[in-house]
């Protein structure tokens, strides 16, 4: 659901008269942040300002998450916290390519704008020859970013803080981030002074913003009142000053035509590898640390749901990962080079969770889970697994911590 602003006249006459809304009187409204956010501060300060401008009791609920993995949180654990631990969610990124419209949410207007930054070391040389090494958090817009830039060799790391620290470190040249991770490893780390560029990419640009669950209707236009209020007499602009992307960070900003994404396939001098965070050089298109879930057999699927997958993957996956699955703009999905034998990380569920939750790059988790399970009975017909009877469902899907390997009959898939 987009965010419904009431005019700024009712959301002030709300804000001005004090009266705080049913059932929070008392109480108090919970509020959680995302786990590991590198706004977790921020997100935190800028909560206690608004809800008490807005007369409204607050209390920060920490661990409304119950667990966080490096696929991020999905829709379904957003539902669950706002349902049983949260009233509302301090700091959720929205951007034009995830704006969590197919959800049931409301929220507020944004109060931080940021974005992905490149981050190198003050002395760093402009790189000229041979590959660059650049660090991106896996399974994030960082990871979007940088895939698509000529000539790098990408360093996957585990979390925002580890990127930058790659770059700090040396073990990156460069680092894609959002710039608010930079904002906390310089907190936590004053010594340290980065040299920092914008990127230009449809994925770059963010925003934070409240997110409310079944109450929102009431707490929202109040909310939005009060952070006019605190953008009005500076008190917002004072909590967020040393979050906002430097001025000389958004002068520097690249041409776009130049991180063009989704455009075809790149020139024959593309080059780009991935490394794994310990440094070790991987096959360009290899999916790394997805985690075992829970069910170690084979999930079903048959025939009818490998011609639907394909036909789906035509339309939304074969523009990035190429219309045999070798990779084009993004990495291949069938053969050795994507699920070799003996990578016991790579699961079914693991791949399966990151494909629903990450894509497709242009409408993330925005596909009906239904489709997602035959695009991926399509994937498995595709390196080698035989279809049968039973049908294969987004929970079976999910469940598999089979290791997906890739098995002789590679045209399979491709000739259905």
């Amino acid at each position: 659901m987009t965010t419904r602003l009431n005019s700024y006249a009712l959301a002030g006459a709300l804000l001005a008269s004090g009266a705080l809304i049913s059932g929070h009187a008392s109480a108090g409204v919970r509020a959680c942040t995302f786990p590991g956010s590198p706004s977790t501060v921020l997100d935190e300060a800028v909560a206690r300002e608004a809800f008490h401008t807005a007369g409204i009791a607050l209390t920060l609920a920490p661990g409304g998450f119950a667990s966080s993995d490096d696929d991020g949180v999905s829709l379904k654990e957003l539902d669950k916290a706002l349902a049983r631990k949260c009233d509302v969610i301090a700091g959720f990124p929205r951007s034009t390519v995830a704006d969590g419209s197919d959800s049931k949410l409301r929220f507020s207007r944004a109060y931080l704008h940021s974005g992905y930054v490149s981050v190198t070391m003050p002395e760093t040389a402009v790189h000229k020859d041979g590959a660059e090494t650049v660090a991106a958090t896996y399974a994030s817009p960082a990871q979007l970013i940088a895939v698509q830039q000529p000539n790098v060799k990408l360093d996957l790391e585990n979390t925002a803080e580890l990127t930058v620290d790659a770059v700090a470190n040396g073990h990156a040249q460069r680092a894609i981030v959002w710039y608010p991770a930079v904002v906390a490893y310089t907190n936590t780390h004053p010594e340290r002074r980065f040299k920092i560029a914008q990127t230009a990419s449809p994925y770059a640009d963010w925003q934070l913003v409240f997110a409310f669950g079944k109450n929102g209707a009431a707490l929202q236009p109040r909310i939005d009142a009060a952070l006019r209020k605190m953008e009005s007499d500076g008190r917002l602009a004072a909590l967020t000053r040393d979050w906002t992307l430097p001025r000389a960070a958004q002068a520097s900003a690249p041409g776009a035509a130049a991180f063009a994404y989704r455009d075809g396939p790149r020139g024959a001098g593309f080059k780009s590898s991935v490394m794994r965070a310990g440094g070790r050089e991987m096959d360009r298109g290899h999916i790394v640390k997805v985690d075992a879930v829970v069910s170690a057999d084979v999930p079903g699927f048959d025939r009818g749901q490998v011609a639907h997958g394909k036909t789906l993957y035509s339309s939304a996956c074969a523009k990035c990962h190429g219309p045999e699955l070798q990779g084009l703009n993004a990495p291949a999905l069938r053969g050795p080079s994507f699920a070799p034998e003996g990578h016991s990380k790579l699961t079914i569920g693991g791949v399966y969770g990151y494909m629903a939750n990450n894509m497709p790059a242009d409408r993330p988790g925005k596909m009906k889970p239904q489709d997602y399970a035959d695009i991926m009975a399509f994937l498995l017909y595709s390196n080698g697994y035989s279809a049968g009877k039973s049908k294969l469902t987004d929970e079976a899907a999910r469940a598999s911590s089979r290791p997906l390997t890739a098995g002789t009959s590679l045209n399979a898939g491709a000739a259905q």
